[in-house]
């Protein structure tokens, strides 16, 4: 009699459904995911970044074209969620470098609190800059 072989476990990749529903993610793997997307959407952005600053700072003429085209609200919001992506992805990396120098930082304690802090300061940076972008100071 032939021993019967245990089945053996089968594994299938993850799609990003099933890790934004299925899985509990900690704080910082949601952090770890928003900084690779903020910087995703940064990278592919950043032509359009570049050419509207180049056309800024080409003459005084595109510069007030450039700011009518800055005073639509659908230009702000996107102007907003790139500030976002900006200032998020800067304090997310400067958490990822800490956390390269200093191996204390990289417990899950200490990882938790990092993100947090990450969350905190780039939301208040948004605020800030959202609250400049749309004239209350």
């Amino acid at each position: 009699m032939k021993p019967q072989k245990k089945p053996r476990p089968e594994f299938r990749n993850i799609g990003i459904g099933q890790i934004l529903t299925a899985y509990r993610l900690p704080l910082a793997g949601r952090v770890s995911i928003l900084h690779r997307v903020s910087g995703g959407l940064l990278f592919i952005c950043l032509p359009f970044l570049l050419y509207l600053f180049e056309q800024s700072l080409s003459s005084d003429l595109s510069f007030e074209t450039f700011k009518v085209f800055l005073a639509n609200i659908v230009v702000k919001l996107i102007t907003l969620v790139l500030a976002w992506a900006y200032m998020f992805h800067f304090c997310a990396g400067v958490r990822h470098l800490r956390m390269d120098t200093n191996h204390n930082a990289v417990s899950k304690a200490k990882s938790k609190g990092t993100s947090v802090v990450v969350l905190v300061v780039s939301t208040l940076l948004t605020i800030a800059f959202a609250a400049k972008l749309f004239g209350v100071f």
